[in-house]
């Protein structure tokens, strides 16, 4: 199943939390901070929303840092994703 998000939505995949700290304590599932870098799986049109011109800055399989509770996350086909605004991306990770 393909998801196509519209006006300036973007549809975002996490990288997995990190299982052990940077000193080698394994975390349990409970103890795992929710990732917030992502790679972007589909980008809306942009267009006008609320209004004003929005252009879309993001593309398909940038690696972006989201804002860490933004979103709606849904759960297709086994995968999960998040699908949030562009204004709720941070930055691109290079």
């Amino acid at each position: 199943m393909n998801i196509k998000p519209l006006a300036d939505n973007v549809v975002i995949k996490a990288t997995e939390a990190e299982e052990t700290t940077k000193g080698g304590i394994i975390l349990t599932s409970a103890a795992k901070e929710k990732p917030q870098i992502a790679q972007v799986v589909a980008v809306g049109p942009g267009g006008i929303v609320d209004g004003k011109e929005v252009k879309m800055t993001v593309n398909v399989g940038d690696k972006v840092l989201a804002a860490k509770y933004a979103g709606t996350e849904i759960k297709i086909d086994g995968e999960e994703y998040v699908i949030l605004r562009q204004n709720d991306i941070l930055a691109i990770v290079e």
